[in-house]
């Protein structure tokens, strides 16, 4: 009977939720569960058991592995009006019902409001970052940068932010990340996060920013960080500073 019915009311909510926004939709939802799909961006596979990859490889014909890259399934928890848990995974299908099925929605929609839940620093807002990056065709730093700068969205989602936004981000990112550190009213483990992050650039974008803050930085936890991270990459640049800086004292 519980099957029937959840069945009868996503028959019964289907026509009243087109022409509606995505977060119109979720938001009719006040307790229950909403399920939706959406392509996912290249590189990204999954077993559809939870296990996710965002570095999907060809294997040169060699083996075959059972990584579908696509599409990206989200569930959503609803109660008493707000997400409190969200679970995401990567292929596979759909078992049993939920209250609402949103179907196949846009990948821009999609992300934008994962990365909006993420802002509001609720129970579900670390899990909507990594969801939101997985989106197809969407460019995720200017969002992932919003969310590491607001001190609304928690400590946890900011650095869950920081560390995606190192990892897909190109030039432009990585100045906002420096901005990070270097901002001195900034959470120092937010600040750090920023550091490690710049560590994971590319050499010729992570390096400098690194010995600016190296150099700069007014918190001599951060600039230890930052040339413990340097050491780790064996930049000639980084011996250079390391020598200055011996020299000096």
């Amino acid at each position: 009977m519980r099957i029937a019915l959840l069945a009868g009311l996503a028959l019964i909510a289907a026509p009243m939720l087109e022409g509606q926004s995505l977060a119109s939709k979720i938001d009719r939802v006040k307790d229950g569960t909403v399920r939706l799909s959406f392509p996912a961006r290249e590189g990204v596979c999954g077993n559809g058991r939870g296990n996710i990859s965002t570095h999907s490889k060809g294997s040169r014909g060699e083996w075959e592995h059972d990584c579908e890259s696509g599409p990206v399934r989200v569930v959503i928890e609803r109660t008493g009006g707000r997400s409190t848990d969200l679970r995401t995974y990567v292929g596979g299908q759909w078992r049993g019902e939920a209250t609402v099925d949103l179907g196949t929605v846009e990948p821009k929609e999609a992300s934008d409001w994962l990365f909006a839940l993420a802002e509001k620093g609720e129970r579900a807002s670390e899990d909507a970052v990594f969801a939101g990056t997985l989106a197809d065709g969407v460019e995720t730093w200017p969002a992932l940068l919003r969310i590491a700068r607001s001190e609304r969205a928690g400590r946890k989602t900011q650095r869950s932010a920081i560390f995606w936004l190192g990892q897909a981000a190109g030039e432009a990112a990585t100045k906002g990340l420096d901005s990070i550190v270097q901002d001195d009213n900034g959470d120092r483990e937010v600040r750090e996060s920023a550091i490690f992050a710049l560590s994971q650039r590319p050499r010729e974008e992570g390096i400098p920013a690194l010995i600016r803050v190296a150099r700069n930085s007014q918190d001599p936890k951060l600039r230890k960080t930052a040339l413990f991270w340097l050491g780790q990459s064996e930049a000639p640049e980084a011996v250079a500073l390391f020598e200055e800086i011996l020299t000096e004292n």
